[in-house]
């Protein structure tokens, strides 16, 4: 059991990627809060360093995920300034703002979307790049610092649309679909050196990703049956509650948090 909110994660360190805005940055400040000292990454580095110093014994770190060097060099700073790395976020993805319009265009026209054939090479590799690749990097990072430890949690920010993928966004049901997977088996085997891996997996959330999203899409996602668009607060709360010692026996777990749009 924890000792109580106020005091979940003092004394220890905590790096969340994104946390220059939306989820990684209500994870960031949520962390903070309960105690942890946190270490804000984001490929922004003025946005990392604007929510870091929000808080006392906040720090700020410039770096892309898709980048496994740059990735590599983040965690090591942390290690070199602190010694230790208990919590991790991986907060950090990309959306596809042309598909979203083109997907937009056909909802309003009344016609299937055709977006697969107009997809170039360079949309599709960002997009895994960052949200597949990242995850590898940023995993891989994690496990070299903790599992030496025999301690540490991460959690993965992944996505509803890797069950419920949405006609039109191939590349980014895919790259979270891989991220999802990718998570469950490092978290089997990082289990076994006291790390725990688990996912959690927002439907559509208020950020400044979803704000670019068209009105049309943002629209066809409203349903009077369901809660509406998510607070990044709320998926951050369920984040923390991942990386938390009372999700202790939780381990390769993908944890929905879509406001009942469906099950799996």
């Amino acid at each position: 059991m924890s000792d109580g909110p106020g005091r979940r994660f003092d004394g220890q360190v905590a790096l969340v990627t994104g946390a220059g805005s939306g989820i990684g940055a209500a994870v960031a400040r949520r962390l903070a809060v309960l105690g942890a000292e946190v270490f804000a990454v984001d490929v922004d580095g003025p946005a990392a360093r604007g929510v870091a110093q929000e808080w006392e014994r906040g720090h700020a770190l410039t770096a892309d995920v898709s980048e496994s060097a740059q990735v590599d060099q983040a965690f090591e700073e942390v290690v070199r300034r602190l010694g230790r790395l208990d919590v991790v976020v991986h907060a950090a993805g990309v959306d596809d703002p042309a598909a979203k319009e083109w997907i937009a265009e056909a909802l309003v026209a009344d016609r299937p979307p055709e977006v697969t054939g107009r997809l170039g090479d360079d949309a599709w590799r960002r997009v895994t790049r960052v949200n597949l690749d990242g995850t590898f990097h940023v995993l891989r990072a994690a496990l070299r610092v903790m599992a030496p430890r025999r301690s540490g949690a991460v959690v993965t920010v992944g996505s509803s649309s890797a069950f419920d993928a949405q006609a039109g966004y191939p590349h980014y049901a895919a790259s979270k679909a891989g991220a999802h997977a990718l998570s469950q088996s490092v978290a089997k085997e990082a289990i076994a050196f006291g790390v725990r891996v688990n996912t959690v997996a927002p439907g559509p959330t208020d950020t400044g990703m979803a704000a670019r999203t068209p009105a049309a899409l943002r629209r066809g996602f409203a349903d009077p049956r369901v809660r509406p668009y998510a607070t990044p607060e709320e998926i951050a709360d369920i984040a923390v509650f991942l990386a938390s010692e009372d999700a202790a026996n939780l381990v390769g777990a993908v944890l929905l948090a879509n406001g009942g749009r469906f099950t799996v």
